[in-house]
């Protein structure tokens, strides 16, 4: 059967090159229909290539190469139904002459024709190492010879190989004076590494640049006091529980509370083309994700039809999807405004960067009690401190404040919410 090429797949019209990250098989290794092959890093997303067929694999492109979509890199001998094993039987020993002992027979056995059938990356590799495919029970497809079983039987032939003990020399003596006047000098450890940046942070990098450059960025703060949210979760955590399976988190109060406040304020629901606003009448909110590679941003559509559990269920298979590598490019486009939880790591306070071409972001921070005035008196309550960064351009600071005013009170009084107050 002909070889079938393996090829980079198109993954949207923006993303035209990627850097093939990683192998997750071997060069000459047998690989099954529908399994992953290799996993691709774009300056958008990390996707993986699957083979089509199952088949011996022979790698054309080695990991960390730049590529582009529609490059070969690797090709496929499909797998032929009924294929008989490359192994030739051992002729059948004379009843005159002894069995010679197995060594003995393995380096006499000649190269046989069916050695020849064997992938390019097996021919190579037994030409490197010096061993006869024939002599070697193959466990692919048919008995045939891979790559992996030439590489375990050199292991277990330097394995099994006798060693010779070295003569004891006597050590020279040594002049104490000359071991002072020239000591040892141990390498100096190494002060740096260098390793090329990813696709993704590369665009990462791009875009916060571009967004403080092109944007003219203001951010303004205030407090919550997150008193109320917390009760309302501990009073009916466990019933949110039982009925959608998962918990009730600070994220879904945030999301209601930031489309509330868009409703108020909606010039934080616009953003600029050239000279012109455009203002969006829709609430898809981009939840910003910590992964491995970088930070991604998941939108979550039309939060303002959406319940709190389904909005939790929602984030949380966002977040699973981009920390595993499985984000599409449609998961992260067309969001309105991004929330952003440095919290989860201890931040206290922080200026987060808007996400081109939205108009605004709001930064999440951590819980912590302090002592507020409450009534005339001094309390200690839960305060998180939250950070609206947005473009001045196109939104004035008496809307900003009212915007993140609005937040504040839907989270210190989670019943205007539903109210709509």
């Amino acid at each position: 059967m002909p070889l079938l090429e393996v090829k980079i797949p198109p993954m949207g019209e923006s993303i035209t090159s990627g850097v093939l990250a990683r192998w997750h098989v071997a060069d000459g290794s047998v690989v099954k229909k529908d399994q992953p092959l290799f996993e691709l890093e774009t300056d958008k997303i990390t996707s993986e290539g699957t083979a089509e067929v199952a088949g011996t694999i022979t790698f054309k492109v080695a990991a960390g190469t730049e590529v582009t979509i529609g490059q070969v890199v690797a090709m496929i001998e499909p797998e032929v139904s009924g294929q008989k094993s490359a192994v030739s039987p051992a002729p059948a020993a004379s009843a005159a002459a002894p069995t010679p002992p197995a060594a003995q027979a393995s380096d006499l056995r000649p190269l046989t024709s069916s050695a020849a059938s064997e992938s390019p990356a097996v021919r190579r590799l037994a030409a490197e190492t010096g061993l006869n495919p024939a002599t070697i029970t193959g466990s692919g497809k048919g008995g045939r010879v891979t790559k992996g079983d030439l590489l375990a039987a050199a292991e277990a032939g330097r394995t099994a190989a006798p060693t010779v003990a070295a003569p004891v020399v006597p050590a020279p003596i040594q002049n104490p004076i000359s071991k002072i006047e020239n000591p040892a000098v141990a390498p100096a450890p190494t002060k740096q590494t260098r390793k090329r940046m990813s696709p993704l942070r590369q665009k990462i990098a791009q875009r916060l640049v571009a967004a403080q450059h092109e944007a003219a960025m203001l951010t303004t703060f205030n407090e919550v006091d997150m008193s109320a949210v917390m009760a309302l979760r501990a009073k009916y955590q466990d019933d949110f529980v039982k009925k959608n399976g998962l918990k009730l988190g600070f994220m879904s109060f945030f999301a209601k509370a930031v489309v509330h406040a868009l409703r108020e304020v909606p010039a934080l629901n616009a953003q600029l083309d050239g000279d012109e606003i455009v203002q969006n009448h829709y609430y898809d909110l981009g939840i910003a994700v910590s992964t491995e590679k970088g930070l991604m941003v998941p939108v979550i559509r039309g939060c303002d039809t959406l319940g709190m559990a389904e909005i939790e269920k929602q984030i949380a298979g966002a977040a699973a999807k981009a920390r595993d590598g499985k984000i599409t490019l449609a998961d992260l486009e067309g969001g309105v405004f991004t929330i952003t939880n440095g919290g989860t790591f201890g931040s206290m306070l922080s200026t987060p960067i808007i996400n081109p071409p939205q108009s605004a972001i709001l930064g999440l921070h951590a819980i912590t009690e302090r002592p507020v005035a409450l009534n005339g008196q001094v309390v200690i309550r839960p305060v998180m401190y939250l950070a609206l960064s947005y473009d001045h351009r196109l939104v004035d600071g008496r809307e900003a404040v009212t915007f993140l005013v609005k937040v504040k009170q839907a989270i210190e009084d989670p019943a205007r919410l539903v109210l709509g107050i």
